[in-house]
Order: C-alpha cells, then sequence, then structure tokens
C-alpha cells in the first residue's frame, strides 16, 4: 500500500496539470467509447487501448456481466452506468472485453462450489444459464466460455433501451474483444461471430 500512496502523492509532479489536456478536463468529459471489462487487477483499459484520460468510460464488474435492463430495478449500478454514457455522454461505441485467466468464468466453467461465497454466486447466476444451454463441447476451454460469455452479454447490451435505440439509428456500435493476459494480444468478434486478431 505504501507504494501506491508514494505514487499517489507524486501524481501531481508527474503529470502536466498546467497544460491543456488537464484544463479541458475540467470543462467536461467527452469519451469516445464505454468499455465493459472485468474488475480484474491485470485488466487495464487504458494501458490496453493507450487511452488518455476523457476518452474512455469504463464499467467494470466480476466477469463483465451486463444484467438485463429490469434485473436490478431502478437503481442497478450498471444499467445507470450504460444509460448515462450512451444518452448523456453520446459514446459512439460500446466494448465488452473479456480476458484470458478469468477467475469469474473459470468458477462457472469448472462449476466451482461457491455457498461460502453467495453474493458471488448470485451475481454469476445472471449469466450460468446461457453459458450453460449454450451447446457446444461438454468440456469447454476457459478461452471458449469466456468468449461465449461477452457474445452474450452484447445480446443482453441489445436489450437496454438506450443501446436499442441508438445501434436501430446508426449512432452506435457494439464490439467484443477478447484480452489475452500472458500476451498483451487482442481479438476482436467479427461480422461471422469469431475471435480474431487485429490484422489476421
Amino acid at each position: 500500500m505504501k507504494a501506491l500512496l508514494d505514487r499517489a502523492r507524486s501524481f501531481k509532479r508527474r503529470v502536466d496539470f498546467e497544460g491543456d489536456e488537464y484544463r479541458k478536463l475540467a470543462v467536461g468529459q467527452f469519451p469516445e467509447a464505454l468499455f465493459i471489462t472485468c474488475s480484474d487487477s491485470r485488466v487495464i483499459p487504458a494501458l490496453i487501448t493507450g487511452a488518455r484520460p476523457g476518452e474512455i468510460f469504463e464499467l467494470r464488474n466480476a466477469g463483465n456481466i451486463v444484467p438485463p435492463h429490469d434485473a436490478q430495478g431502478t437503481a442497478g449500478g450498471e444499467a445507470a452506468t450504460i444509460e448515462y454514457a450512451v444518452e448523456v455522454l453520446g459514446v459512439q461505441d460500446v466494448v465488452v472485453c473479456g480476458h484470458s485467466h478469468c477467475g469469474a468464468m473459470g468458477a462457472l466453467r469448472h462449476g466451482t462450489d461457491l455457498s461460502a461465497l453467495p453474493r458471488v454466486d448470485a451475481w454469476l447466476d445472471m449469466v450460468r444459464p446461457a453459458l450453460e444451454g449454450a451447446g457446444g463441447p461438454p468440456e469447454p476451454a476457459l478461452r471458449e466460455v469466456v468468449q461465449l460469455n461477452i457474445r452474450h452479454q452484447i445480446d443482453v447490451l441489445r436489450g437496454h433501451p438506450a443501446v436499442r435505440r441508438r445501434t436501430e439509428a446508426g449512432r452506435l456500435r457494439l464490439h467484443g474483444w477478447y484480452y489475452e493476459v500472458d500476451s498483451g494480444r487482442v481479438h476482436e468478434l467479427d461480422e461471422d461471430g469469431l475471435f480474431r486478431v487485429h490484422g489476421s
């Protein structure tokens, strides 16, 4: 913790807050994309994308899960973040980024007993039926489970009214990414439903 605190204290010295970039941030934020990804500490959206402050709006949780629009009533944090990003900030793209070595998806793949973690178990219940009922090999690799989850979350996103309106109007694009923690490679979901490394 001391190292984190020391870096936080020196942040102002390491960054040019007198420059135009940070002065503009005080006026407001105008991110290009909403980036939905896992809370995993190895997945750093700004590091992966090279985004500067103000360029991406982040939504992070265990397993990069998008609850159905009405799943949490009127006070769901995920739904509120999506609605705000799309309706107020006017993002033009939404990325759902899953990753290799994902603990949440690993627990689903292995059928891990989560009775000691009831909140985690309830959270994963939102995707468990979709992943178990999707067909495919009887014992899919973790990579396949993660990628299936990304596809499913994009489908759920389309059920959010703000997303549906904007995508149908051609003002919002949805993307699926699979990030490899150990190699840094990013695989993009293409129109055929396959994940490919960019440029391949």
